[in-house]
């Protein structure tokens, strides 16, 4: 089936593209969800009148993705995590860690845009992740992991089997022998 898109759909295409689609996902899914409008005069007429609304607004939408590919390449992303003393990391650095490092910087990254050689950092080190922006534009953002220093003090920390036990279990015999002749007691009264 034929259709216009009305809005941007991810992996499908931008508002007023021409799209040949599955007539179920047309139908269960772009139609319903008014994503999409079916390829016929009409629509083509209303997009044809609305073409330069929406080439302004790719065009915006290109010039802050270019302001935004400056800002990310001059950034540089510090990440501390524990490590070895080897230098691999207890974990590893995914895109999720890297989208939240970038929101602290200031940055609303999706963590899908964000391309991470090898999927995952697993060592302290110098990277670079690629962050997909609109369209084919991307941008390199400059990844620094470095060791959490760990202070070791086994010696402070307390044994986990060092508690001494609790003397209550002496004490429940006794009550049980001071309550059992007021028992025996109320018996003989009967």
């Amino acid at each position: 089936m034929k259709v216009i898109l009305n809005v941007d759909v991810k992996s499908l295409g931008e508002e007023g593209d021409v799209k040949n689609v599955a007539n179920g996902y047309a139908r269960n899914f772009l139609l319903p969800r008014n994503l999409a409008v079916p390829y016929n005069e009409a629509t083509v007429l209303m997009f044809e009148a609305r073409k330069a609304e929406i080439e302004a607004r790719k065009e915006q939408k290109r010039k802050d993705s270019a302001s935004l590919k400056e800002k990310l390449e001059g950034t540089t992303v510090e990440i501390v995590m524990p490590a070895g003393a080897n230098g691999k990391l207890f974990g590893a650095v995914s895109a999720n860690v890297i989208s939240e490092a970038l929101a602290k910087l200031g940055f609303e990254i999706e963590r899908k845009r964000i391309d991470i050689p090898g999927s995952a950092i697993k060592s302290v080190g110098n990277y670079k992740a690629v962050i997909k922006l609109y369209e084919a534009q991307t941008a390199e953002v400059h990844v620094v992991v470095k060791a959490q220093e760990v202070e070791e003090t086994k010696a402070a920390k307390p044994a986990k089997n060092s508690k001494p036990k609790a003397e209550k279990p002496a004490e429940k015999p006794a009550e049980a022998a001071e309550s059992a002749p007021a028992e025996t007691t109320e018996e003989a009264a009967n």
